[in-house]
């Protein structure tokens, strides 16, 4: 018997806007959630992926445990965008095979499956999904998180957001607005009522 029909719902922003905040709550509410910031790490951890970065850009871009370091691909990739498509070319359909087998061991009763990807619509995600949701912060506030939690600076900040589609953009293309200048129990009331919309308006 076919699984029965359930939204598929993408989450976009600015960077540090609080889109993995988002993703908790729903997860909260029972939806099957994918991260696609963790499929990347594990992406860097393949044999095959990691020997092609090492013929690409040498050892260099490597960790004293040997792993691929992310913050030295970073300054690879956002300050040289062939290197930057380069890399998406060989990482992206890597991240989509995985994230549609994932989805396949999803229970039958979950109410959502949820893509919580940075690159949702450059890297044309949004046209698998049934609704997506732009995740909305004030800048200062964006900066203020990266500072705390990933020790970014401004121009770190900027450097990526200056490599993905603008704000308005993504804003444009969404079909939910959420508000994440607020506290936790505003964003909890929020993603809760976004979800029961998305829910109800989807063909059964």
């Amino acid at each position: 018997m076919p699984s029965p029909p359930r939204p598929i719902i993408g989450l976009t922003g600015g960077i540090g806007a609080g889109k993995s905040a988002v993703a908790r709550e729903l997860g909260e509410l029972g939806c099957f959630v994918v991260n696609s910031d963790d499929l990347a790490r594990e992406a860097l951890c393949d044999p095959a992926v990691h020997k092609t970065l090492v013929q690409w850009w040498g050892e260099g871009i490597l960790a004293p445990d040997r792993r691929i370091d992310r913050r030295a691909v970073a300054r690879i990739v956002f300050v040289r965008p062939v290197e930057r498509e380069r890399l998406e070319s060989l990482v992206h359909p890597w991240i989509e095979n995985r994230r549609q087998a994932m989805f396949r061991t999803a229970p039958d009763d979950v109410p959502a499956l949820v893509i919580d990807a940075p690159l949702l619509i450059e890297a044309g995600v949004d046209r698998q999904c049934d609704a997506v949701i732009f995740v909305e912060a004030d800048r200062s506030r964006r900066l203020a998180r990266l500072e705390k939690k990933r020790g970014w600076s401004e121009q770190e900040m900027n450097q990526r957001e200056e490599s993905q589609l603008p704000l308005d953009a993504k804003r444009f293309r969404a079909d939910y607005v959420i508000d994440n200048n607020g506290d936790l129990q505003s964003l909890a009331g929020l993603v809760r009522r976004t979800l029961r919309e998305i829910v109800q308006s989807h063909p059964r």
